[in-house]
């Protein structure tokens, strides 16, 4: 019996510890993030996806948007010859609605079209413009690191 009553005081605290600003995320007022990534350093799009994987893990998934625009060197990430294991941890991301954009712009710049991309990922003209309109709309703008 007290084992039990640790394990809810512990429970209760470890959910207590994750507060949320006001208004607290919903599924009418989701939390919104947009990854600008524009590099293809492995550690880093390795940081940066780890990093998405952390926000997934305190918020609902009903409270939480997040969109990755890539461009320049970031399109080479979402590639099919790219890290496989990086590739699968994106297809995994993209199974918990995290959207991925690219830039045909950067695509048309080297030649390369839909097919050499890994599926489910959408295209915009101008990667970085999406970026701007996306924080016009409310997303909160993170910067790959």
């Amino acid at each position: 019996m007290k084992k039990l009553l640790i394990i809810c005081i512990f429970a209760i605290y470890s959910f207590g510890a994750s507060t949320f600003s006001n208004p607290q995320p919903s599924f009418e007022n989701p939390r919104k993030v947009v990854y600008s990534l524009y590099v293809n350093d492995l550690d880093t799009v390795k940081a940066t996806v780890g990093s998405m994987y952390n926000i997934l893990k305190e918020y609902p998934a009903e409270s939480l948007k997040i969109v990755v625009v890539a461009y320049g060197k970031g399109m080479r990430v979402f590639k099919n010859d790219y890290d496989k294991t990086t590739l699968d941890r994106i297809k995994s991301l993209m199974e918990y609605d995290v959207e991925f954009i690219g830039c045909r712009n950067t695509m048309d710049s080297m030649g390369w079209k839909d097919e050499d991309f890994i599926d489910g990922m959408s295209f915009v003209q101008a990667g970085i413009v999406e970026v701007i309109e996306l924080q016009v709309d409310g997303y909160i703008g993170i910067t790959a690191y």
